[in-house]
C-alpha cells in the first residue's frame, strides 16, 4: 500500500530526523510535504533509511497497480504523465477523442494575466500549459487579444473552475473559445504540486484526456505519454510558420482607439516567421517600419530579394538545433550581406547558432511575465516576458560576440551582440503581450542600428 509523505515523515521521527536519516536538507523534506510527492532522485536514500519497497513511496506506483480506469467521483478529465502519475480534475473546453488525445510537454507559466495571448503564442506548440495563477478565464476571451489565428498550446491545466467573464472587452466565455478552437482544459488540479514536480524533476511528457463518455484507458494514456518523443530534436517552427509572404502595417493597441496603422514607414524590415506573435509585428510597425513577413524556410537569397533595411528573427517553438538546419544557412547569408539583424527567443538562439555557438535544453524553462533580467551594459534590471525551454551556451560564443543580458533566476544567457557586425538578440519577449513593457526600447535600438547603417551608406 502506498504511504503518504506525512506517514513516512512520522515513521522516521519527524522532519529533522527524516532529513538526517536520508541525507537531504530539511527544506527538501518540507518540499516533499508541500508537493505530497517525493522526487525519484531521493527514493534510493529513502528506501535505505526506511526499508520500504518502491511501491510504498508516494508517486512511485504505476496506474496499473493503484488507479482504476473509472474516474473518481466528480472527475471528468485527467492529466496523465509519462511516469504514470495521474492528476484528476474537471474538464472544460473541447472534448478529446480516444484516437487523438493531445500529448506534449507539460510546462508551467507564472503569469497572472494574459492567458489568451499565452494560449495563442506559437512558441507553446506541442505543450500543455499549467497556469500557476489560480484565476484563469475570469476576463473571458475577445478577438483582439490573440497572438496567432489559432491556439498553439495542446491543453491547459488550472486550479479553480473557470467562472463567468467579468470584463468589458469580453466577447466569449473562455470555455466557448476553447471549444471553438479544439483545445481541452482541466480544472481542480493541485497546480502547486504539479508545478513543484516540474520544477524539481523537469518538464515531463503528458496527455490531457477529457472524453465524451467519461471512460479513461489509463494504461493506454500512459503509453501515449511515454511514447511522446519530447522537444529535443523537434522542428516545430515549420508547423506554425506562415506558408507565404505577406505585408504587415498594424501598430500596437492604444486607448481608446485600439490598433492603428503605420502609414508613413521610414524603413523596411523583413521578419522571418518561426512562430511570430502579432504584437512583435505591431511593435516593429510602431517603431516606424514597413514589415514583410516571410516563412521560416525562406533562404538567405529570398530574404535579401526584398531589399530589407533590417531583418528580424522571430520567436518560435521547438529545438533550435533542429530548426537551425535550414535557418542557420539563411541567417549566415544575411550576416554576410551586412544587413542589421535583431532576434528574439528562438530567433536569439538561431542567431547564436549561426555565429557558431551551441544551445541546450533547460530542465524547466522560463515561462511567465515576471522574469528578471540584468542588462550588463547599463546595470539595470528589466522584468520581462519569457517563454522558452532552450538556452544559448555562452561558453561556446565566439570572441566577436559578447553577452549583453543574463537571467537573475538562474544566470543563463538572455542576450548577445556582435562586435564586428550589426546584429543583436535577446532571449525574452520585448513586445510583451502579455507582460511588462520594460523592454520596448529594444525595437528603437534596432531602428537606430538601421539608421546607423543607412547613414554610413550615404
Amino acid at each position: 500500500m502506498t504511504l503518504s509523505v506525512d506517514d513516512i515523515i512520522r515513521f522516521l521521527g519527524g522532519l529533522d530526523q527524516t532529513a538526517q536519516l536520508t541525507g537531504v536538507s530539511a527544506e527538501a523534506v518540507r518540499k516533499w510535504r508541500q508537493a505530497r510527492a517525493i522526487p525519484a532522485r531521493h527514493w534510493p536514500k529513502l528506501i535505505a533509511a526506511t526499508g520500504l519497497a518502491l511501491g510504498d513511496l508516494p508517486g512511485s506506483a504505476r496506474p496499473a497497480d493503484v488507479a482504476p480506469d473509472q474516474a473518481p467521483g466528480g472527475a471528468t478529465a485527467a492529466l496523465v504523465l509519462a511516469d504514470g502519475t495521474i492528476f484528476w480534475g474537471r474538464g472544460f473546453g473541447a472534448r478529446t477523442a480516444p484516437e487523438r488525445v493531445p500529448a506534449g510537454e507539460v510546462c508551467f507559466n507564472t503569469g497572472m494575466t494574459g492567458y489568451q495571448e499565452t494560449l495563442t503564442d506559437p512558441s507553446y506548440a506541442a505543450q500543455i500549459i499549467t497556469f500557476t495563477f489560480p484565476h484563469i478565464g475570469n476576463v473571458g476571451a475577445n478577438p483582439e487579444d490573440v497572438e496567432a489565428a489559432t491556439p498553439a498550446a495542446r491543453g491547459l491545466v488550472v486550479r479553480q473552475d473557470v467562472t463567468e467573464p467579468s470584463n468589458w472587452r469580453a466577447r466569449q466565455r473562455l470555455e466557448d473559445w476553447l471549444k471553438g478552437h479544439g483545445v481541452p482544459g482541466i480544472s481542480g488540479v493541485d497546480t502547486r504540486a504539479l508545478t513543484i514536480r516540474i520544477r524539481d524533476g523537469g518538464a515531463p511528457s503528458g496527455v490531457l484526456s477529457f472524453p465524451e463518455d467519461g471512460r479513461f484507458d489509463i494504461k493506454g494514456l500512459t503509453a501515449v505519454a511515454a511514447a511522446w518523443p519530447g522537444l529535443e530534436g523537434m522542428d516545430l517552427a515549420r508547423e506554425v510558420s506562415c506558408t507565404q509572404s505577406y505585408s504587415w502595417d498594424e501598430t500596437r493597441w492604444a486607448w481608446p482607439a485600439g490598433y492603428g496603422r503605420q502609414t508613413e514607414p521610414k524603413y523596411h524590415v523583413v521578419a522571418v516567421d518561426y512562430g511570430a506573435k502579432r504584437n512583435i509585428l505591431r511593435s516593429l510597425a510602431s517603431a516606424g517600419c514597413r514589415v514583410t513577413v516571410v516563412p521560416a524556410t525562406a533562404t538567405g537569397e529570398e530574404i535579401l530579394r526584398h531589399d530589407p533595411d533590417g531583418v528580424f528573427l522571430s520567436n518560435g517553438p521547438g529545438d533550435p538545433a533542429a530548426t537551425g538546419e535550414y535557418a542557420v544557412p539563411a541567417i549566415r547569408e544575411v550576416l554576410g550581406a551586412g544587413v542589421p539583424i535583431f532576434g528574439i527567443c528562438l530567433g536569439h538562439q538561431l542567431l547564436a547558432l549561426a555565429l557558431g555557438a551551441r544551445t541546450f535544453k533547460l530542465a524547466r524553462g522560463h515561462r511567465g511575465a515576471n522574469q528578471p533580467v540584468k542588462d550588463l551594459d547599463t546595470g539595470k534590471v528589466e522584468i520581462t516576458s519569457q517563454n522558452h525551454g532552450f538556452a544559448v551556451d555562452p561558453e561556446t560564443l565566439p570572441p566577436s560576440v559578447r553577452v549583453t543580458h543574463v537571467s537573475l533566476f538562474d544566470g543563463t544567457n538572455e542576450g548577445i551582440a556582435c562586435t564586428d557586425r550589426p546584429a543583436f538578440a535577446v532571449q525574452y519577449h520585448p513586445e510583451a503581450s502579455p507582460g511588462p513593457s520594460d523592454s520596448h526600447y529594444l525595437f528603437r535600438r534596432f531602428v537606430q542600428m538601421i539608421e546607423g547603417r543607412d547613414a554610413e551608406a550615404r
